[in-house]
């Protein structure tokens, strides 16, 4: 019998990772969906030329008029297949750095963690993702930039990498990745903080977390 519970923790453990690869992916591919449109007006109004849009409107319109509805998910296909295993991978090193926690504290009192350890958690998932997001975003944002009626430098994703490699190697692809931490990290900490004590102010007396609908969840979130 004693031999089956560390068996048993070690499949609960395997099943919640799983759990959060996939929650993390699947959330991956409904915020590029959702914001991929946004984004591209955002870099577009950010880069162009002086007088070139009037506004935020305006660049949505003239996007639509020039590419139609497409044009607004110009450069959609990096960051849907960038992000999803970014996101994934996130909420995943969220959980393997609270098992960081619980190795570094062998003797803690508490199974709860602290505020300080989750910050940490949150900051930990951001060093992989980090690989990750900084050539995918380098990639997107070349395409998105691209198509204000100059020449077209690009043909997709596979071209920009191409041709960022002949430019500068490999270093010129993970261009930036430093300056993505410094801006990924502190985000992803405070995200994780907010979450779990949002999540922690939401649980009824006597309840769990786990136990929240899908409704307290996504607020959280």
């Amino acid at each position: 019998m004693s031999a089956d519970v560390p068996e048993q923790q070690q499949q609960k453990q395997t099943t919640t990772a799983v759990k959060s690869f996939l929650s993390g992916g699947f959330g991956g591919i409904s915020a590029v969906l959702v914001g991929q449109p946004f984004d591209l007006v955002k870099v577009r109004m950010q880069t162009a030329p002086d007088g070139l849009y009037k506004s935020t409107l305006d660049c949505f319109a003239k996007t639509v008029s020039a590419d139609g509805i497409r044009g607004l998910y110009r450069g959609m296909s990096t960051p849907l297949i960038g992000v999803t295993p970014i996101f994934a991978v996130s909420f995943w090193s969220y959980d393997l750095g609270k098992k960081i926690c619980y190795w570094a504290t062998p003797n803690r009192e508490s199974p709860k963690l602290t505020l300080a350890e989750i910050t940490f958690a949150g900051f930990f998932s951001a060093v992989p993702t980090t690989l990750l997001m900084a050539p995918s975003e380098r990639i997107k944002v070349l395409l998105q930039i691209q198509g204000q009626g100059g020449e077209q430098k690009y043909k997709g994703p596979v071209d920009v990498i191409r041709q960022l490699y002949r430019e500068g190697g490999i270093r010129s692809i993970f261009r930036g990745t430093g300056a993505t931490l410094l801006r990924d990290g502190p985000g992803s900490a405070a995200y994780f903080a907010a979450y779990e004590l949002t999540k922690t102010a939401l649980t009824p007396k006597g309840a769990k977390p786990e136990d929240l609908n899908m409704g307290a969840v996504l607020f959280a979130g």
